[in-house]
């Protein structure tokens, strides 16, 4: 099967900061800075650095019942790769290998070189899932040793990842897992591979698009249909319906299609069962409703307490109010209306915005409060880096008080920073406090 390159569909899309409300000072924010590790307890191949990649296997009946066809999918930025102009273009090559290892020293595996080719070196810096690989492969069933590994053939960067996983029987009744897809009509003969692009990461952009499921189902009789229910991670019933399988006995597919607004933001599952037919015990597979694929922010609430120091106060109090019927719609036009650069899926400045929240918690924890909700977090978040810092902590002054200096030469601004405890909170004094509000007004007036 070939490379499939896509774009995944992005989400639709002043009040000085200190009128929002502040939160917790214990909110926790780790997980927005590890989407990997979310991916991982969805049960994914998950790499990150220097090759970042989200990768899934799923599962279908083959034409016998002594092999079952995995489907491998495997999401990438682009900007994991490296690229090089080719005439009007900018092309970049990749290696994919996918082993697996058997108990009795079986073995099955694929690998291809892929290339990647973009119009504009603008969308080499996607960061978005911007590439995915897919392949289907027979494997008889049985335990394996699966691995993956993937290598930029332009550059240095390498990644591998493996885990034990079961490729089950098919035994000519039942159903087979769901399967995220974002398109695609599967089949209808058990000898033909499934016309279908995977979606590796069971991941939707909250408020963007549908999140589709396809489903075979094996055994089945006309008119036969399909139990299908989300959950949330505690169990909730979040959607339920019964979907009509279309084919014939030996094989019969349905889609289930969850619309922006019917599921909210956090991990799930959806859950498939055959009425009237095979077994009743539920197969089931993870998803993710995020504002992100990049940054694994699961939590509306958070988001919205995350979102403080943002330029565009008058959208977050939007977000603040919307209800939660009126909340994806909001989200969408809040996307859209301070998305810099409305050709490309990401949203530049959210992206600039999480990242400098990223760099804040991870320097400038203070006595157990988070970084990004220290007033050095907020300068760095709401200016960026300034330009040049000294730290005259080890020189204290006769109240004994330890400080550092902060300079942005294009913005004419000097900030201080001073610890008056003496326990490394450093705040900002007083006129410095002042001047920065001034400057970020003057800042925001012109990007706004």
């Amino acid at each position: 099967m070939a490379l499939c390159a896509i774009g995944v569909a992005a989400c639709g899309a002043g009040r000085p900061p200190e009128a929002a409300p502040r939160p917790d000072a214990g909110a926790a924010v780790s997980t927005l800075f590890d989407a990997g590790a979310v991916y991982g307890t969805m049960g994914l191949f998950v790499s990150g650095p220097p090759l970042p990649f989200v990768a899934t296997v799923r599962y279908f009946a083959d034409a016998t019942t002594d092999s079952t066809l995995a489907v491998f999918g495997l999401s990438l930025a682009n900007h994991a790769l490296t690229f090089q102009r080719d005439g009007n273009t900018f092309t970049a090559q990749y290696h994919v290998e996918v082993v697996f290892r058997g108990e009795s020293g079986a073995m099955r595996q694929l690998a291809s070189d892929e290339t990647v080719r973009v119009r504009t070196f603008q969308e080499t810096l996607r960061a978005d899932e911007s590439v995915i690989y897919q392949q289907v492969l027979g494997v008889p069933p049985g335990v394996y040793q699966v691995s993956v590994t993937v290598r930029d053939r332009s550059g240095p960067s390498a990644s591998h990842r493996e885990r034990t996983d079961t490729v089950p029987r098919f035994a000519g009744q039942g159903t087979s897992a769901p399967v995220a897809v974002y398109q695609g009509g599967g089949r209808t003969r058990l000898a033909d591979v499934p016309k279908l692009l995977v979606n590796p990461r069971a991941t939707l952009s909250y408020g963007a698009d549908s999140l589709r499921f396809y489903v075979e189902a094996y055994g089945a009789r006309p008119g036969a249909r399909l139990a299908m229910r989300a959950l949330d991670r505690a169990g909730q019933v979040l959607w339920r319906d019964t979907v009509a399988v279309s084919g014939t006995e030996t094989v019969a597919t349905a889609l289930a299609v969850l619309r922006p607004g019917e599921l909210p933001v956090g991990e799930g599952r959806v859950e498939v069962v055959p009425v009237g037919f095979g077994s009743a015990t539920p197969r089931a597979i993870p998803f993710l409703v995020s504002f992100s694929d990049q940054w694994a922010i699961t939590n509306y609430d958070e988001m919205i307490s995350l979102l403080r120091y943002f330029d565009r106060q008058d959208w977050v109090d939007r977000l603040r109010r919307a209800t939660p019927e009126e909340r994806p719609a909001v989200w969408r036009e809040f996307y859209k209306a301070t998305d810099p650069v409305e050709i490309t899926p990401e949203n530049e400045a959210l992206e600039t915005y999480f990242r400098r929240v990223q760099f804040a918690n991870q320097r400038f924890r203070e006595s157990g409060d988070p970084g990004w909700l220290t007033d050095r977090g907020e300068v760095l978040i709401s200016l960026g880096e300034p330009d040049d810092v000294f730290d005259f902590s080890s020189d204290l002054s006769r109240s004994g008080a330890r400080g550092i200096r902060w300079t942005y030469n294009s913005l004419r601004l000097t900030l201080f920073f001073q610890d008056q405890t003496g326990f490394g909170r450093f705040r900002l004094t007083p006129l410095s406090r002042a001047e920065f509000q001034r400057v970020l007004a003057q800042v925001r007036h012109r990007s706004g």
